[in-house]
């Protein structure tokens, strides 16, 4: 199996920038395609971006398109998140997720998920 812990979230202020950071362990990483989601408390969890297995194809979210950015170093087992511009309303849990192949922007596509990591965006 593959095993999954995000790092990276905090306080930050309105406007500002932080970078998520997921690391992988167990199989061959660039086996898999990853997303990155987020949940709120009260709220469903909702798509943010997934990233094609060698990093070049991604598809973000509207809400967070032009603002936050994916990437993945295959060689580091690791996946990354940048936010920027970042609003009080992008204040959530983060996860990141891995699937054989292709990605998805459905939650339930997902095999293995992190634990997550806590972004809290005051104004």
């Amino acid at each position: 199996q593959v095993q999954l812990v995000e790092s990276g979230g905090g306080l930050v202020q309105a406007g500002g920038s932080l970078r998520l950071s997921c690391a992988a362990s167990g199989r061959t990483f660039s086996n898999y395609a990853m997303g990155w989601f987020r949940q709120a408390p009260g709220k469903e969890r909702e798509f943010v971006v997934r990233i094609s297995r060698n990093g070049v194809s991604t598809y973000y979210a509207d809400s967070v398109k032009g603002r936050f950015t994916a990437s993945r170093d295959n060689a580091k087992n690791t996946v990354y998140l940048q936010l920027g511009s970042l609003k009080p309303e992008d204040t959530a849990v983060y996860y990141c997720a891995a699937r054989p192949y292709s990605s998805s922007p459905d939650p339930a596509a997902y095999e293995y998920w992190g634990p997550g990591t806590q972004v809290t965006v005051s104004s």
